[in-house]
């Protein structure tokens, strides 16, 4: 096994700490940003998730896509179920695990934020060029399918006897 980082793999961790840096300040940015409506960056992350959804999710679902443990998507679905934000409903596909959807006080607030959201970013990206922010989105999502094939690859290995 090579124990040294190739010239790539030095880039490849460079870019990796510069998002865990990234990470940090958007969700300091997230809280700014949902503190004027009452909620917290992870309250915010899950209203926005089943709003660009546009239909009620699951906590596993809601989960997948923001890249976060059940666990704490259920107890953050709960805190806004119990706040008026978020309605529970039956699913058909599976009993155990109910539809999360916005309940109209729960979208209005995820718009308000969104409204500041988009002025936010747009100042932020000002300058960079759209090019280099596409890039640099590809870059992630493939860093992001990378390590979740690796995940899965390595709980099917131990899974092994």
């Amino acid at each position: 096994m090579e124990h040294r980082r190739t010239l790539d793999g030095e880039a490849a961790t460079r870019l990796i700490l510069s998002t865990f840096r990234a990470n940090g300040q958007l969700l300091d940015a997230g809280e700014l940003l949902s503190a004027d409506e009452g909620l917290t960056s992870a309250r915010w992350q899950v209203l926005g998730a089943i709003a660009l959804a546009e239909r009620p999710l699951t906590v596993p679902q809601i989960a997948r896509r923001m890249g976060l443990t059940r666990q704490s998507v259920h107890a953050t679905v709960n805190r806004l179920v119990r706040d008026g934000l978020l309605e529970l409903a039956p699913n058909a596909d599976h009993r155990r695990s109910p539809l999360a959807g916005l309940t109209a006080s729960g979208r209005a607030r995820y718009e308000a934020i969104d409204a500041r959201q988009a002025a936010w970013v747009n100042r932020l990206a000002r300058g960079i060029g759209r090019s280099d922010i596409e890039t640099a989105g590809r870059v992630l999502d493939e860093l992001c399918r990378r390590l979740e094939a690796h995940r899965q690859d390595e709980a099917e290995r131990h899974r092994r006897p």
